[in-house]
């Protein structure tokens, strides 16, 4: 039941303020519609999803927002008050907060399967067999890659044998270590083949971030069982990005494509 009188006058406060509001959402539009800070080039098979995925949420929750804030401003500009008079309220509304509650839950029950669905496609599906593994070992300041030679057997590592010339403690004494390859700072990956990371850290928690294959994920010590699978996408055009904030390096082998890692 609602109490108090209708619309009241039209106020220069009010106009003023539906008007910000009114700006607010049109800047916000023009940083959707021109994006000059959006995510970097795509060059992998499974980010075209996580993108997809990005946009279906900020188009939906972009849609809510200007409906909010266009009523809000509405209401600013429309129910001013000219002194005299009276709050008008509800005490209740069944129908709308029924309809609210409901509509709220379904949208979030889409979105939440939607995540779930892309979740599950890149977490929860094994490497290709002939997927190329590579060992990845963070420590303050930098990034460790230790490559399998051509017997493709990883040697044993042993951390009582780390030491300023040996970053991973490589047992070169042990047999499948004679041809293996460590490599500081730069990882290289065939392009097209799929990758499986196997992270380790020999310190504290280092974030594995290749921003433009849509991979971030965190290196945890005594945690050495964690492996992400990508597969990097063909790629042709260099591309721009900026290097101040990176503490490694991602080239792609023909063509030759450099992406980073960030700590």
């Amino acid at each position: 039941m609602a109490d108090g009188g209708g619309p009241g006058r039209v106020t220069l406060s009010g106009v003023g303020l539906a008007a910000l509001l009114l700006i607010l959402i049109l800047a916000s539009l023009y940083f959707f519609v021109v994006q000059p800070y959006w995510f970097p080039v795509l060059a992998s098979v499974h980010g075209g999803r996580i993108d997809s995925l990005f946009g279906t949420v900020l188009v939906v929750s972009g849609v809510v927002f200007i409906i909010v804030q266009g009523m809000l401003g509405f209401f600013v500009a429309r129910y001013g008050q000219s002194g005299n008079e009276r709050a008008s309220y509800w005490h209740d509304n069944p129908k709308a907060e029924a309809f609210l509650l409901i509509s709220t839950a379904v949208i979030l029950t889409v979105l939440v399967f939607m995540g779930q669905r892309v979740w599950a496609s890149i977490y929860f599906v094994d490497a290709p067999a002939d997927a190329l593994v590579v060992q990845v070992t963070g420590e303050q300041f930098q990034w460790n890659f230790h490559y399998p030679g051509p017997d493709g057997a990883f040697g044993r590592t042993d951390p009582a044998m780390i030491t300023a010339a040996n970053y991973i403690g490589l047992d070169r004494s042990d047999p499948p270590a004679k041809d293996d390859i460590v490599v500081l700072g730069e990882m290289h990956v065939p392009s097209g083949r799929a990758v499986r990371v196997r992270l380790r850290s020999k310190d504290v928690i280092h974030s594995f971030f290749l921003p433009n294959l849509r991979v971030k994920q965190d290196a945890v010590p005594l945690r050495n069982r964690l492996r992400r699978t990508v597969r990097p996408c063909t790629l042709s055009n260099e591309g721009d990005f900026d290097h101040r904030r990176f503490a490694g390096e991602l080239q792609q082998v023909a063509p030759a494509k450099s992406c980073r890692a960030v700590r």
